[in-house]
Parts: C-alpha cells; structure tokens; sequence
C-alpha cells in the first residue's frame, strides 16, 4: 500500500505508546516523541490534528492532564456512517506506529479567572472537557459541575474515573438508553443565568440545544467545541458563488467545500481557527445575499450583516463579501 503524502499540518510524526478501548466502540491512543523528549506544551481544551494511515486529517482534542509534557492522548469514537477517519484509526493504528501530528492549537481555551464552571458533555465531546478538569488537580479554581449524557454505560468513555464517588456531587452521568423520552432537561439548569463560564461539546443537537437555553446568558460566557469542519454536508446544499467586494473576485463555492477553503485555494488567507462554527475567529462582514447560518456564535441580529466562513453557505446564487 502506498502511504499517503505527509500533510502540511502534520509535520511531527509522533510513536503510537499505547492503543487501548474505553468503552464500546471508543478508543484512546498515547503519542509520545520517539526519543522520548518533551512534547510542546498545550492548555485545556486543546486539539491536534493527526494524519491516519489513509491519508485523512482529523482533529482530536487532547483530554489528558496538560501538565504532561511526555505524551498527548487523544479518544476517537468510531463512526461507521462517517468519512473512514475514525475507522482507519480503529482498526489500522496500532503500538508502535507513527502518525503525523500537528501543534496543539486551542479554540476552545478555559476561561483561568471565571467565578465557576458548567461543563456539559455529550458522548466523546467529553474529551476537551476532561483535560479541563484534570487540569484543575486536586484544588480547583473554582466552583465547577459536570453533565455527562450518554446512550449507555457500556458507550460512556472514562466512566470508571467520572464515576468515583469523590465527584458525585460534582459530576451527573446521564444515559438515555436511545429513549428521546429518556433525554435529560437541561433547562432547569440554564433558566437562571449566573456568573459561571458554560463549556459545551458534543453532538450538535445538544449544542443546539445549549445555544438556544443560554439566549439570555451573556454570550462571554457560553462556549461551544465542535469537529465537524466545513458543517458537513446536508442533503438541500447547491454550489454558489461568492464575490469579494474589496478585490472585486468572485469564486464558486461547490457541494462539500467551505467559502474558507474556497477563499484559501485562491489565495486568500482569511483568518480562521476552529473551523467548526464555534471560535468565531473567521467572522467576516456579509454585504449582500442570504446566507444559510451553521455556526454557533453569531446572535440573530448580526446574521443579515456577518456570516462565519467556515461552515456557514448560501441560500441564494451569490453572497458579497465584505473581503
């Protein structure tokens, strides 16, 4: 088989030390540098991105402890209607092996100075979440809560060190067992806003949910992490064109690719970070055409006038940019 061509990002080829189950279906893998040095350091909530035999680049938040220097974990679930990153990285990567990995990058950072944390997880979105809290030690900064939703036990990563009787005030593990009726009421929790900093990951119908119960937080306090880059792909997407005002170019954004990676193929080198709708970093200044909105930052009234170009598409033939 011929191995895939190094990607750009990935440029530190790291040695699998460990390949171990979680829970069903979830697996962790230990990366270490191969003569053993330090890794470069990284904060809570940060990710790499990591290269599969296949050729894939994925992005796995880092969710051990960031106070270790000699080794980066990352957990991937295992998606069987996905794209074949994670399957690749199930049943093709093994001890021993080297995967080309990036930098840690962080677009989901933990506020340090904030009164008190709620963190809310759905299936692996615990994984950022978790290198928060193993950041915190034995003494934490702050008042914190952890709500843990999962379809089973046997499904839940890290159940066994949630699940210590130390943390039952602090951490509620939740299992729907697929049952919508079974789903747990966020709202009692959300309905009164405070000072706490809320951090979200996990399915998008749970960050959806999240958004819409913290309309009447301050918007500086709810942060969401999501992997889905680009928005994915729905089934009513159509290609469009998009104008750049200020060079006068106009480029066609097709099926399956972003305005951000269209705007980069031509030379544009708008600013971006999470690439996932949830950072905000890529907000850019929509000046005419309607937009089709999949982020997770922009309020309702600034949807006429700005748009995040790294998921967000059209509903009309063109969009103008204010770029």
């Amino acid at each position: 088989m011929t191995t895939p061509q190094t990607h750009a990002d990935t440029q530190m080829p790291l040695r699998v030390a460990r390949a171990y189950d979680v829970a069903e279906g979830i697996r962790s893998f230990e990366l270490v540098q191969a003569d053993g040095s330090d890794l470069p350091p990284f904060t809570p909530g940060s990710h790499i991105k990591v290269q599969a035999p296949n050729g894939m680049v994925r992005k796995y938040s880092l969710c051990n402890d960031p106070a270790e220097r000699s080794r980066y974990v990352i957990t991937v679930k295992r998606d069987a209607v996905g794209q074949g990153g994670s399957i690749c990285m199930h049943e093709e990567v093994h001890e021993g092996d080297t995967l080309p990995t990036s930098l840690p990058s962080n677009a989901f950072p933990l506020v340090e100075n904030a009164k008190g944390y709620l963190f809310i997880a759905g299936g692996i979105g615990i994984t950022p979440i978790l290198s928060m809290i193993r950041s915190f030690g034995e003494l934490a900064p702050a008042p914190w809560k952890l709500l843990y939703l999962t379809r089973s036990a046997e499904a839940t990563a890290f159940l066994d060190e949630l699940g210590q009787p130390e943390l039952k005030k602090q951490v509620r593990i939740h299992h729907s067992e697929g049952d919508p009726d079974r789903a747990f009421d966020l709202w009692p929790v959300l309905e009164k806003p405070n000072t706490a900093h809320v951090y979200c990951c996990g399915p998008r119908p749970l960050m959806e949910a999240v958004r819409d119960m913290t309309g009447h937080w301050s918007p500086a306090n709810v942060h969401f992490e999501s992997f889905n880059e680009g928005g994915g792909v729905r089934p009513n997407d159509e290609p469009f064109t998009v104008k750049l005002a200020r060079t006068g170019g106009a480029f066609e954004v097709p099926v399956g690719k972003s305005i951000l990676a269209v705007l980069r193929d031509h030379g544009c080198n708008a600013a971006s970070s999470c690439e996932s709708g949830t950072c905000g970093t890529c907000r850019t200044g929509l000046l005419s055409g309607e937009a089709d909105h999949r982020d997770m930052v922009l309020m309702p009234e600034e949807m006429e006038s700005q748009i995040m170009i790294c998921v967000s598409r059209a509903r009309s033939a063109q969009l103008v940019l204010d770029l």
